[in-house]
């Protein structure tokens, strides 16, 4: 095969043109007669891979068309294994490859071919490309990447059902010959699964695969190249076909009867043994629950099913009795939770056991009858030793050992009761009171005579029946109002009745007025016959200065037997009430004064009261809250012209600071004829002196009077109120009286002195 690229040159000229050239300038179209065609001639390349020939091998040759053989072209190749694993003779185009070549480490190699001019080296035709390819031989054998292979299939599958597919690859070339054509077979256990040829696909040979007898198969799958032929490469994987499990197998228990023993005296719920089922399958397809399936056994006891062991639990239902009986033989049936119905053909996929219970004796206290304790009743008024009632137990054992029966007395701490030992016959101790307890609630115990340590208790409720003890009485001491101008007829007020007394057939009460001439022509009492009455009026025009109270007396009897009766008064007021009916006031004296007075001058009269006495407590509140304030601000006075200075003395021993007699003579002052005597300041502080000696909140001892006295002999003069006084100075002070208390006190301090306040 050859392969022909041409190109059109110019004549007696180097240059070059493509073929698919638009046609180029006037000239060349005048020139166009001249033109020669030229071109590059060599065969399509190929190499066959895998070459172990001891000289290079023949690859093919290039040439061109104006190669004449003088020997003055020369030819070069580039590209991919240029000068390595292919060469070119320079002369004859002859290309030969040096080594082994291998399609699938590289399939073609890509090169350029030139033809230079010998002696100048220039080029003579445009480079051009061309490939090598590596012709494919087979010797790639087929491998299985993804091996060994694990498949799974379940167990009872029908023939050719698909379990997996494996894949073989060859790396020889797919597009020459046979060399990647695989095909696939089994080798081994081929009479359980087989393989489809082309496509790798294992499928079930035969039906009825078992888990239960072999859970897996190990295969050795076969893959051969040249579509099988003769003289093909082959590989092989191994393939694990695991057989999946489905529930074909029904529980079985491995014995078809169980023994166990356990004592009449377990409690309920105790366990009593345990069995269990087996299963075949495997995973869910073991669960199971059981059951019991005998109506017998089903009363007695229950199954339950422990999840971590799959066993069956039976545990007592109720109590045994040995002396009833003494075995008992129960079914015990295990049924598959997970039933596939497509196996429903293979038979019943549940099993039965017989488990045989055996109950052994014990001695067992006393039984009561009946066992959740007596009822008795007994009438209130019974005489001492009167029967209430007979309790009944018994020694359930074989022996029935007597009984001796005696009464719990912190159930009956006052001994109203007492109880026959042999017949347990309960009898009254002392007198009974049905308002007092209605219930007693006592506990009886039984012993064995011969074995003190079975003992067992039964509750007995007994009722105290009613007689009628109690008379009836008003619920409450009632009391009812009425307007003077009340009509005949009137209802005043609904009275009802109390019996402490319970009759079986409910309380009926009668209502009647105490016989009195007085009261009977004012008042009627009407029976509503549902154990209360109505009071009503009789007459009209009541008048309450002349009498504002009535006492209504009311005979109640009940209906026995026998008939009780007592009697209840009812207060009854004359009220004056304003034109609406309302009350307005139930008082004799308010009566008498209204006649002066209306009711709306009364209460205007009480306000105005009110008023006043609120003003005058408002004052003396006042004045005291002022005395108490002007009090604390002369104390605070002296208290606020004290100056502190920054400054430590020198110590008692420093007398030259200031003048000692000074301090020394403060309080020594001459005998004053009078309270004004003397100049302003020791007329002040007398008069402080005086205050201090009549306050009698002070307590009665000596105190400490600091006065803001300064020496005379100060540098700096006093800066004492005191002192200011005694000053010519004409400066007004009494705006500081509008600044507040203490400034009005310092604006005294400062003002002249009135003689007529010091004399008064």
């Amino acid at each position: 095969k050859f392969c022909v690229a041409k190109e059109k040159i110019r004549g007696g000229g180097g240059g070059v043109e493509g073929v698919g050239g638009d046609g180029g300038s006037e000239e060349d179209q005048l020139m166009s007669h001249e033109r020669v065609k030229r071109g590059w001639v060599w065969n399509q390349f190929f190499v066959v891979e895998e070459y172990t020939g001891t000289e290079p091998l023949y690859v093919g040759k290039i040439h061109t068309d104006s190669d004449e053989g003088e020997g003055t072209i020369k030819y070069t190749i580039s590209g991919e294994g240029a000068g390595t694993i292919f060469i070119i003779d320079e002369l004859t185009g002859d290309i030969h490859a040096t080594e082994r070549l291998d399609r699938e480490e590289k399939a073609f190699y890509t090169l350029r071919a030139q033809a230079l001019d010998r002696l100048s080296s220039d080029p003579l035709e445009p480079e051009s490309e061309f490939v090598i390819k590596v012709q494919d031989i087979n010797d790639s054998e087929p491998k299985f990447l993804e091996g060994p292979y694990i498949g799974s299939v379940a167990e009872l599958s029908p023939i050719g059902a698909s379990v997996m597919k494996v894949i073989a690859s060859d790396a020889d070339d797919p597009t020459y010959g046979s060399s990647a054509r695989v095909v696939y077979s089994v080798l081994e256990e081929e009479k359980i699964f087989t393989v489809e040829r082309h496509t790798g696909i294992i499928l079930t040979a035969v039906a009825g695969l078992d888990r239960e007898t072999q859970d897996r198969y190990e295969l050795v799958v076969k893959a051969t190249d040249m579509a099988g032929q003769l003289g093909g490469l082959s590989g092989s994987t191994t393939v694990t076909i695991v057989i999946t499990d489905v529930n074909d197998n029904p529980p079985r228990f491995p014995q078809k009867m169980y023994q166990f023993t356990v004592s009449e005296g377990a409690t309920v719920g105790t366990s009593v043994g345990r069995v269990i089922a087996t299963d075949a399958d495997m995973g869910e397809n073991t669960d199971m629950g059981y059951l019991i399936s005998d109506q017998e056994g089903g009363e007695l006891f229950k199954v339950t099913t422990d999840v971590d062991t799959q066993e069956a639990v039976i545990c007592i239902k109720k109590p045994l009795d040995f002396e009833s009986k003494r075995s008992h033989n129960v079914v015990v049936e295990a049924v598959n939770k997970h039933v596939d119905p497509r196996f429903a053909d293979l038979g019943s996929f549940r099993d039965q056991t017989i488990v045989r219970i055996t109950v052994s004796d014990v001695d067992e206290p006393p039984v009561f009858l009946p066992a959740d304790g007596a009822r008795l009743e007994v009438q209130e008024d019974a005489a001492l030793g009167a029967l209430v009632g007979v309790v009944t137990a018994r020694d359930p054992d074989v022996e029935n050992a007597p009984v001796r029966f005696s009464i719990d007395r912190s159930t009956d701490q006052d001994s109203i009761f007492h109880i026959d030992q042999v017949s347990g016959a309960i009898t009254l101790s002392k007198v009974l009171d049905r308002e007092t307890a209605g219930w007693h609630n006592i506990t009886v115990a039984a012993v064995e005579a011969d074995n003190q340590a079975m003992v067992s208790h039964s509750a007995v409720s007994i009722r105290i029946l009613d007689v009628n003890d109690n008379p009836p009485e008003l619920a409450y001491p009632y009391e009812a109002s009425i307007c003077e101008d009340a009509k005949p007829g009137q209802l005043i007020h609904t009275i009802s009745v109390v019996d402490r007394d319970e009759p079986q057939s409910g309380h009926h009460f009668h209502f009647n007025l105490v016989p009195d001439a007085s009261s009977n022509r004012h008042f009627t009492l009407w029976d509503v016959k549902d154990n209360t009455a109505g009071i009503r009026t009789q007459r009209s025009g009541f008048n309450r200065n002349e009498q504002n109270v009535y006492f209504l007396s009311i005979l109640v009897v009940d209906s026995g037997p026998p008939a009780l009766s007592s009697t209840g008064t009812v207060t009854i007021h004359v009220c004056g009430c304003d034109a609406d009916g309302a009350i307005q006031s139930c008082n004799a004296t308010a009566y008498v004064m209204s006649a002066a007075l209306s009711p709306g001058a009364l209460i205007a009269l009480l306000v105005c009261m009110l008023i006043l006495i609120v003003l005058v407590l408002l004052i003396l509140t006042l004045k005291r809250h002022r005395k108490g304030q002007r009090i604390a601000e002369d104390e605070e006075d002296m208290r606020d012209n004290v100056i502190k200075y920054n400054d430590e003395g020198g110590g008692e021993q420093d007398t030259q600071a200031y003048d000692m007699s000074a301090l020394r003579n403060l309080y020594d002052f001459p005998e004053s004829k009078g309270p004004d005597a003397g100049p302003p300041d020791l007329r002040y502080i007398r008069k402080k002196v005086e205050q201090a000696d009549a306050d009698l909140s002070v307590p009665p001892y000596d105190s400490f009077q600091t006065y803001a006295f300064e020496g005379s002999s100060s540098p700096a003069l006093s800066l004492s109120s005191i002192h200011t006084l005694s000053t010519a100075s004409e400066q007004d002070f009494s705006y500081l009286s509008d600044w507040g208390p203490r400034f009005r006190q310092l604006a005294g301090y400062y003002a002249p002195a009135n003689p007529e306040e010091d004399g008064s």
